[in-house]
């Protein structure tokens, strides 16, 4: 049973899909519960996937990357989160936000920052949610203030991955006060180590423990001119956009969990025996098995076919808060279902399915809630 093989995969994808699947098997699961206990963050890990050409070679090959697209990306995902999604977000998060500097910047901005990172050099990161703002983009509160020498930035970010490790993020801040709410943000590369850049990492989380995230802290930090990305005002388009591509993999990171809670439970109850028999043989369990597989495949249908959509710029939005929703909904329901079939012992940490469950929680909410992406199938998606 091979829940994500590559038949579904274009053709130019699967090659990396293999690539991402060994290196899975060799480096991510055997150490996967382990950093899980400790919460420690894996950079041994993101070394060795950096070794491997699997880290940050979404940027293209004219600044040092691969150039890989959003469906390479998209089959990555899915090998990674299957063997473990804290790991598989540190993985992916060390080039975030990149691809809006690749679009929107200068061509010395992306010489000066996405190269770095490319060449596994550096890592990045976004900064967008505050403590008390999260899907609402147009509603974020702090503030980029021009000046005679650059912009001064003053506020609060939260749940940034990369918020402590990074070298440099992309920081979504607002610069107007017009009756065009959509219009008063702006995009700005910030480095870490600027001065009025605070950041401490959030407490343990119950999911995806192996990444971290970040509170930020801006106080009067001073940044040039130059490094405003695209133009003032343009950043709720940048990431809207970004966001389209960013839902599709989202929806892989679900597809890799929801088939990782799968396999689990069916070797767990073909392995075992209750009132005489093997617990396989009962229909109620086969139903739920039937049911979770159907539901996995129904998702992995629609998640890849949304890639190809957004891909072609084709109703993007619409098909990106489809997919995510689908995708992250229905591996809540495949794990809740596992945790069942696996009875007491579902609660158990040494037990992935546990393990699986807490961390398919955090995809529905994550890259916008699923009640936000509902507002957007409605609105895009009218006949």
């Amino acid at each position: 049973m091979d829940l994500l093989d590559e038949s579904i995969v274009p053709e130019h994808a699967r090659a990396v899909k293999r690539e991402a699947r060994e290196f899975a098997e060799e480096h991510i699961v055997p150490v996967a519960e382990e950093y899980y206990e400790s919460g420690e963050y894996p950079r041994d890990v993101l070394e060795a996937g950096m070794d491997a050409g699997l880290v940050a070679q979404d940027i293209s090959e004219e600044y040092g990357g691969k150039g890989y697209d959003l469906q390479q990306i998209l089959a990555i995902s899915e090998e990674f989160y299957r063997a473990d999604a804290g790991i598989a977000l540190t993985l992916q998060l060390a080039s975030f936000g990149c691809e809006i500097m690749e679009h929107y910047g200068s061509e010395e901005q992306k010489e000066t920052w996405l190269r770095p990172v490319a060449e596994n050099e550096q890592i990045s990161g976004l900064a967008v949610s505050e403590p008390q703002t999260g899907s609402d983009m147009a509603g974020m509160e702090t503030t980029a203030e021009k000046t005679d020498d650059g912009y001064v930035l003053n506020g609060e970010k939260y749940w940034v991955g990369n918020a402590v490790e990074a070298d440099w993020l992309t920081v979504y801040a607002k610069t107007g006060d017009s009756d065009d709410r959509y219009s008063n943000y702006s995009m700005f590369i910030v480095p870490t180590d600027t001065p009025g850049y605070e950041a401490e990492h959030i407490p343990e989380k119950m999911g995806m423990r192996a990444s971290k995230q970040g509170h930020i802290v801006f106080d009067d930090c001073e940044i040039p001119e130059e490094n405003l990305i695209g133009t003032e005002g343009g950043g709720f388009y940048m990431l809207a956009d970004f966001f389209n591509h960013g839902r599709i993999v989202v929806g892989g990171h679900s597809l890799g969990l929801a088939a990782s809670a799968i396999e689990e439970a069916w070797s767990f109850v073909h392995d075992r025996q209750a009132f005489g028999r093997n617990v396989s043989e009962f229909q109620a369990v086969q139903h739920i098995l039937a049911d979770m597989r159907m539901e996995f495949e129904a998702a992995r249908a629609l998640n890849w076919r949304a890639a190809e959509k957004v891909a072609n710029n084709e109703d993007a939005g619409f098909w990106a808060a489809t997919a995510k929703t689908k995708s992250t909904e229905m591996a809540v329901d495949v794990a809740e279902r596992g945790m069942q079939l696996h009875g007491g012992r579902s609660v158990l940490d040494e037990n992935k399915i546990s393990r699986v469950y807490r961390d398919v929680r955090i995809p529905v909410i994550y890259e916008g809630a699923n009640e936000i992406q509902r507002n957007l199938i409605y609105r895009q998606g009218g006949l």
